[in-house]
């Protein structure tokens, strides 16, 4: 289904100007004054407002100001149109919550950018994970798919965080949460230091994490995340729990279970000896890699190494 556009604006030239323009893409539907955009926005819900300064009743800076003060329409996105040399107004608009501008008399390459870059972004924030902000399976999935479909070469590192679960039940979830986060901004920084430009990082969801980079650079990314996890991870536990390696907690039988600190994992499938078909497959893989690693003490990494006819 196309995404709806209401542009307000008193000039039908104008509006019929922009309506060419959008349809090609775009439901268009208009108002000439800003009561009749107003309502129109109660009525048909558009996905984004084209919204002139300059109307016979409210201003534009008004307009803006009632959505964003309103619950249902504050994160609906606001383009204003503003004239060549108003660029105060442009400023104002800003500051009021406007998302954009577009100046008259508009570049119709221009302005179709400027929306469909507006889109993009708010489709990507919503399937962004909202604790990390990191793109979430969807987008992670796209990755994948686009670059077996391409024919690369990638490697995959999927990674998630050991005794995890035993954190959360003795600190807390607001702790667990600010885990979470650490490992988010390790992996960034890592993967941008270690990394190809064209490198994806994505937060499938609670402690499992994905990169996807070049066979040649995943080892490196790894090993420098485990640095960096195993140094800074120590500093979110008590000095006891520090000092004896491990947390207590008691299961539901009642008895004190022991789990040693948190380690982080990573387990690396590369299409480099073999074919990969799909995101699936990548992700069945990865969980075969990733028993052989719960078997391993400390932070550690493994590349599966299989051709099409080998095994582990």
């Amino acid at each position: 289904m196309a995404k709806k556009i209401l542009l307000i604006d008193d000039s039908p030239f104008f509006r019929g100007q922009l309506k060419i323009s959008l349809s090609k893409e775009y439901d268009v539907i208009e108002a000439g004054t800003g009561a009749d955009g107003l309502d129109l926005v109660k009525r048909e819900k558009p996905d984004l407002v084209l919204l002139d300064i300059v109307l016979p009743d409210y201003s534009g800076f008004e307009i803006c100001k009632i959505l964003r003060d309103s619950e249902s329409n504050n994160l609906m996105p606001i383009i204003l149109v503003t004239s060549q040399d108003a660029q105060e107004d442009v400023l104002v608009g800003l500051e009021l919550g406007a998302d954009d501008y577009v100046k008259k008399p508009f570049n119709e390459r221009e302005l179709l950018s400027r929306i469909k870059n507006i889109f993009r972004r708010i489709d990507r924030n919503r399937n962004a994970n909202p604790l990390t902000g990191l793109d979430g399976n969807i987008e992670i999935q796209r990755e994948i798919t686009s670059r077996i479909s391409k024919g690369l070469v990638f490697a995959v590192i999927w990674i998630d965080l050991d005794n995890f679960k035993a954190y959360n039940d003795v600190y807390g979830f607001a702790n667990g949460d600010r885990i979470i986060i650490l490992t988010a901004d390790i992996l960034r920084d890592q993967v941008a230091l270690f990394g190809g430009g064209d490198d994806f990082l994505g937060h499938i969801g609670g402690d499992d994490f994905i990169v996807v980079t070049t066979p040649d650079k995943a080892p490196r990314i790894c090993e420098e995340i485990i640095a960096e996890f195993d140094k800074k991870v120590l500093d979110f536990y008590n000095e006891e729990d520090r000092s004896r390696g491990f947390i207590t907690t008691t299961n539901r039988r009642g008895e004190a279970d022991t789990f040693p600190l948190m380690t982080i994992s990573l387990a690396i499938v590369s299409n480099e000896r073999r074919e990969l078909r799909s995101a699936v497959e990548v992700g069945d893989i990865a969980a075969e890699v990733k028993k052989k690693l719960k078997t391993m003490v400390g932070s550690n990494y493994f590349a599966d190494r299989r051709t099409d006819d080998h095994l582990l």
